[in-house]
């Protein structure tokens, strides 16, 4: 292969690299300012009649991080790590035009819906639970192997008291220590544990994105994430 054809794969290898993130760009910015359909928020309080209009409005922008996440990973399997965003994901769904309309922007696919879960022996949705939670520190500037906070999607249903919802603590000195408890018997889950081999023995989906990005930062801890 001649020098001129080495440069020129080059070339080409290097401006399909500038397509493919300028593409990524801007789709992220779409799930940041998409307007969600009339209604979808009011859905949610009508199963979680204790959420303030700001308290939904919150909820929304943890499930953009949650897009955003399956964005910049390249697309690979997700796992959704909240239950009240879970909730309002099963809710936009339902607007089923809508949700084809925001996937061919977003995505250009269309992302089916996969069940709220927490770190188990289910190698499958400890995967997709890595993959979402180190996009999600990326986002927010945390580090995703030593977090001093949580992304706001890991701290929603904790900070809105959701029942029987998913809660986690950054630190699993803490936590183990017996200085972090949530009330009324709930597990509490270390955000830690997605670097350690400790739950599964693995850490597949942990950093494993070769093409993806970090989304941008917003340093908003539980305010991030675009808007409303």
């Amino acid at each position: 292969m001649s020098s001129y054809l080495i440069v020129g794969f080059i070339a080409l290898v290097l401006v399909a690299w500038l397509l493919n993130s300028w593409l990524r760009l801007r789709r992220a910015e779409f799930i940041r300012t998409y307007k969600w359909p009339a209604g979808l928020l009011q859905k949610l309080a009508e199963h979680h009649p204790d959420l303030a209009r700001k308290d939904t409005a919150l909820v929304s922008r943890g499930l953009r991080q949650f897009f955003i996440a399956y964005l910049m990973s390249g697309k690979r399997f997700v796992s959704m790590p909240s239950r009240v965003a879970d909730d309002l994901w099963h809710e936009f769904i339902l607007y089923t035009r809508e949700y084809k309309r925001f996937c061919r922007g977003a995505f250009g696919s269309f992302l089916h819906h996969t069940p709220a879960v927490v770190l188990s022996v289910n190698r499958q949705g400890n995967e997709g639970l890595r993959r979402v939670w180190w996009y999600c520190c990326k986002y927010e500037n945390i580090d995703p192997r030593q977090p001093t906070r949580l992304p706001l999607l890991f701290a929603l249903d904790a900070k809105l008291n959701i029942p029987n919802g998913f809660r986690y603590h950054p630190q699993c000195e803490a936590l183990r220590a017996g200085a972090v408890t949530a009330g009324t018997g709930a597990v509490v889950y270390c955000g830690g544990d997605f670097s350690s081999t400790s739950v599964d023995g693995s850490t597949a989906g942990f950093g494993d994105s070769s093409d993806g990005g970090d989304g941008g930062g917003d340093g908003g801890g539980c305010g991030g994430g675009g808007g409303d």
